[in-house]
């Protein structure tokens, strides 16, 4: 799932990596060129004395964790935690030199310099205390219990949630699933400090110590925010016990990806009346939202508990849990004892982080979140320039081709169904490296001594432009991710899959590298995204971004024997602890890995004979077919603290790094074939999983 800034309100695009790379991240000096990317074939993360039909993931991946011992200041190492470490290098280059301009800078220079001089200041942001969020302090501490006091909470919610503070629900701008070509306002839950809901009910004792570590960083926080000790400790117990209620009325991660139990259109005089009493009009217009006509409901049965809580309780409470979330929401431009506070429970706690990343790390990655396309336009003038673009779109175009063929040969599928499946295909927009049309910034106020004050601004540019789509036409050019993201992701709404210009770079594409090592690395990147579109979410949108059903009931039958197959082969996994896999929850993106890497290997095999490449030839003693099994594996050689583990498999719809390769690996006769498997060896089974 993309990273998005309001938990539920969404498009369903589905990515590559999980989030956690955006990691916590304290003070340090900014080297100089001391990250290294990957080789595309690291051989010194091989383990050769290992049998890759045995355990593939041993094979190419047994001396990673050696080699990439976890830095003090990250959950984990893999390919994608380096590049995004070499990529941050590149970044704060660019952001030094932004900073130091002068007069002579551009707009967005300027724009990104002073943000990121601002950031990295700590004394500045020391010195000023709580000031720049006094103002919204105030109007909590302002709230009563009286009916009108309380009628003043939904305006209140405007104002924070336009900043950014995720308090009570969610709202926001989104296609709608049954009209693509429509931009509509969504509301649903929110206003959880936890990770998700189960995260207050699981009963192991690594939960229970969790939450009551949750319940000290709560009362922590708002001593340190001036809250006398006693006080802060009861707030925080009132502050769990309401989010409790909360959680309680929510959906859990595996409902969230079903996008029919999330969409229901309804006028906004329905909406108004879920939530009697709560001045919509009012919540409107503090957020710079349009006064809209209709709405998607997206979690119906959130309203009550949520207006229960709003209504009855204490409101000393309300006010203490709308301080703390306004607190962890800026905690990185807030003073130091809070910001360490809050990394101590989000970090430490929940990811088993020992340290915060170091400053300009932080700051170099607050920017990109904030003014991502003016950093991005640099960016990619120094790190993505010449033809890489165009080889890149030849990869898709081989890999779509692939895809096109694979409908052609399997024998599930009805004529009539396939039909429609390649309609999709043709409908899929291809985005690459960044946008043509670059985002204009010329109406955000950037200064160079307002740390929380740029935050607040830019999060509010970019919520009211958001905003602003509403009952606009859908602009199909913009991107949901910066240029300089080491991620990829697929939009069903949109139709197109993507590829910011920071993941093309070693090891998952290398101009100088052999293609066997593209297709097996980026390739299957690029596969990955395009299954997605058939994945057990993708394929309930057709070619035009609708949710509708283009199957007939036997092939959908079909379908779902093949993916419950997959389902039952993740549920097997153990990930930590006693912690397994969830096959339901992952079963998108484990049905993008398996497709993704037959479509990349088809692919692979034609454009080798187009260009009259020998695949049999061995390069480092492997041969093409060996040497692209191996770079697909790399792509997820790991070495991850277990807290960051268990976090990941509770809640993020992505596979561990380990089932992503053998997994995967164990489902492909072509993998089987390169490496000489005998059927029935453990990366051979007899009887395996496939969907696409």
């Amino acid at each position: 799932m993309s990273f998005v800034p309001r938990q539920y309100v969404m498009t369903l695009a589905m990515s590559l990596a999980c989030p956690a790379m955006l990691a916590q991240q304290a003070a340090g000096p900014a080297p100089s060129g001391t990250e290294k990317s990957l080789p595309s074939l690291d051989l010194s993360s091989m383990d050769r004395s290992a049998d890759p039909c045995t355990d593939m993931y041993k094979f190419a991946c047994g001396n990673f964790a050696a080699n990439h011992p976890i830095p003090a200041d990250l959950p984990g190492m893999d390919p994608f935690y380096v590049l995004f470490n070499v990529g941050t290098e590149q970044l704060n280059g660019i952001l030094q030199k932004a900073e130091a301009g002068g007069a002579s800078r551009t707009p967005d220079e300027q724009k990104i310099g002073d943000y990121f001089k601002a950031c990295v200041n700590t004394d500045a942001i020391n010195a000023a205390g709580l000031k720049p969020i006094q103002p919204l302090l105030a109007k909590i501490d302002a709230l009563d219990s009286t009916p009108a006091g309380r009628a003043r909470i939904a305006g209140l919610l405007g104002d924070l949630q336009r900043i950014g503070v995720d308090a009570f629900f969610s709202y926001g701008e989104q296609q709608d699933f049954k009209d693509a070509t429509k931009q509509i306002a969504s509301a649903g839950q929110g206003g959880l400090g936890m990770p998700e809901k189960d995260y207050y009910f699981r009963t192991g004792e690594k939960d229970i110590k969790l939450r009551q570590d949750y319940l000290e960083h709560i009362t922590k926080m708002l001593t340190l925010a001036g809250s006398a000790p006693e006080q802060a400790k009861k707030d925080a117990e009132g502050i769990v016990t309401l989010e409790t209620a909360l959680a309680k009325a929510s959906m859990g991660v595996v409902e969230l990806r079903e996008p029919e139990k999330v969409y229901h259109l309804q006028p906004i005089a329905t909406f108004q009346a879920a939530v009697p009493g709560f001045n919509f009009t009012a919540f409107e217009n503090a957020i710079h939202s349009p006064h809209v006509s209709e709405i998607n409901n997206s979690t119906p049965e959130f309203w009550p508990a949520m207006m229960q809580q709003i209504n009855t309780a204490d409101i000393g409470v309300i006010k203490a849990y709308l301080r703390y979330h306004l607190l962890t929401t800026l905690h990185t431009n807030l003073p130091a004892a809070l910001d360490d506070e809050n990394f101590n429970f989000y970090g430490r706690a929940l990811q088993g982080q020992p340290q915060q990343r170091a400053r300009w790390k932080r700051c170099s990655t607050a920017v990109n979140t904030a003014v991502g396309e003016a950093l991005g336009k640099v960016y990619v003038s120094q790190y993505f320039a010449g033809d890489n673009k165009a080889r890149m779109l030849q990869m898709v175009h081989d890999i779509e081709a692939a895809m096109s063929r694979d409908l052609d040969q399997i024998d599930w599928m009805s004529p009539a169904t396939k039909q429609k499946a390649r309609e999709k295909l043709a409908d899929i927009a291809n985005k690459i490296g960044y946008p043509d049309k670059w985002r204009d910034y010329s109406k955000l106020t950037i200064a160079p001594d307002e740390a929380a004050g740029n935050a607040m601004r830019a999060v509010a540019f970019e919520n009211d432009r958001v905003l602003n789509k509403i009952g606009k036409p859908v602009d199909h050019q913009e991107w949901g991710m910066t240029p300089p993201t080491v991620n990829a992701y697929y939009d069903p709404s949109m139709n197109d899959i993507n590829f910011p210009a920071g993941i093309l770079q070693p090891p998952f594409y290398d101009h100088n590298a052999d293609i066997a090592l593209n297709y097996g690395h980026i390739g299957a990147v690029i596969g990955h995204e395009l299954t997605h579109g058939f994945d057990d979410e993708g394929r309930k949108f057709d070619g035009k971004g609708n949710l509708s059903n283009w199957w007939t009931d036997e092939d959908l039958k079909k379908f779902e024997t093949r993916t419950g197959c997959l389902v039952n082969e993740y549920n097997g996994f153990t990930a930590v602890d006693d912690v397994k896999v969830n096959g339901k929850l992952t079963l998108g993106e484990n049905t993008a890995d398996n497709g993704g890497v037959l479509l990349a290997f088809m692919a692979y095999l034609q454009r080798a004979k187009e260009s009259s490449v020998d695949v049999n030839q061995k390069v480092d003693g492997f041969t093409g077919p060996q040497r692209f099994f191996i770079g697909y594996s790399q792509n997820y050689c790991e070495n991850t603290r277990p807290e960051s583990v268990r976090n990941q498999v509770l809640t993020d719809p992505h596979s561990p790094d380990r089932d992503r390769v053998n997994g995967v690996l164990v489902n492909q006769p072509a993998f089987a074939d390169a490496f000489g498997c005998k059927k029935g060896a453990p990366m051979a089974p007899v009887n395996a999983c496939r969907v696409w």
